[in-house]
């Protein structure tokens, strides 16, 4: 299935808009995950653990955008919009939010 951020699919065109998609993933910072990102702040430099947790939160919610796609039968989902949130500041909880348009391809 094709996913993107674009609204039209190059060299392709949407025959039908099938409906709004979205999906959601909620990921727990713990504790060490927590000490080592504020040294990497006070230090300067990437937090990777705090990358690592991004970075599997949009997959997880990318997934679940294809699965409730496909299940409108769509071949394509346009216009991905993600949304990071981490309620409450640092530490506790890393949530992604992500939405698009379930299309057919013609």
């Amino acid at each position: 299935m094709i996913v993107t951020t674009t609204h039209a699919i190059q060299g392709r065109e949407i025959a039908e808009y099938l409906d709004i998609v979205s999906a959601e993933s909620v990921q727990g910072i713990n504790v060490v995950r927590d000490v080592f990102a504020g040294l990497r702040d006070f230090f300067g430099g990437r937090s990777q653990t705090l990358e690592r947790a991004l970075k599997e939160a949009r997959v997880q919610a990318t997934d679940e955008l294809r699965e409730r796609a496909s299940e409108l039968r769509a071949d394509a989902v346009v216009g991905l919009d993600y949304e990071i949130s981490m309620p409450g500041g640092r530490g506790g909880m890393l949530v992604v939010f992500v939405t698009g348009t379930a299309v057919r391809l013609k």
